[in-house]
């Protein structure tokens, strides 16, 4: 994807190059539907646009990290965040900043960041931005997400998928940081609410 083209750029550590296009390569697998490239660059770009705490060290190696295992199957999570366990200290990353990557690499399977969790709410709403999307990259989004799961019969995907509409739409709010809630909450829920309407109808 041309979106990919930047991001070897953006690997946050002097050297490790070795472990980022091991990063690249993953995000790259053309298995992926949503999960991919464009997905971490979107990511890394909201991180950005929110700024200040959200492009600190363990934010964004969180970001790079948190997908780097996605496979449909449970767990894809906990795998990511033991690949960072494993791969990080080698490349120069203290063991407080492995700990805290992993800790927030676990906490983007549900995107329930604690009260306070200043970090974890940063990646999680960049992480979540793109419910917010216009009208085009909202329904290129839900097709990607579709063909993640093409071996999923419709009527199931359906069902399974408005199951975790309503799960967000049931969260007092969707982001947590004041400045992704000012910018993004309003769109992403009318989003969400047209994409379950049209699920169930």
């Amino acid at each position: 994807m041309d979106e990919a083209v930047h991001l070897p750029d953006r690997w946050p550590l002097a050297g490790a190059t070795d472990l980022r296009d091991a990063l690249l390569a993953a995000y790259a697998d053309p298995a992926r539907g949503y999960h991919d490239t464009r997905h971490l660059t979107e990511v890394l770009d909201r991180l950005d646009e929110l700024g200040g705490p959200a492009t600190a060290l363990p934010v964004v190696l969180a970001a790079w990290f948190h997908d780097a295992v996605y496979d449909g199957r449970p767990g894809a999570e906990d795998r990511s965040a033991a690949w960072a366990e494993r791969d990080l200290p080698g490349a120069g990353v203290d063991a407080e900043t492995v700990t805290e990557v992993a800790r927030l690499v676990r906490l983007t399977e549900h995107h329930r960041p604690a009260d306070g969790d200043v970090a974890g709410g940063l990646l999680s709403d960049a992480d979540l931005a793109i419910l917010a999307a216009g009208d085009e990259r909202y329904a290129s989004y839900v097709a990607d997400v579709r063909r993640e799961y093409a071996e999923v019969p419709d009527e199931l995907f359906a069902l399974g998928r408005a199951a975790v509409l309503r799960d967000l739409l049931d969260k007092p709010h969707l982001f947590h940081s004041p400045t992704a809630r000012a910018r993004w909450e309003g769109r992403a829920r009318a989003n969400l609410t047209h994409e379950l309407a049209a699920l169930t109808r």
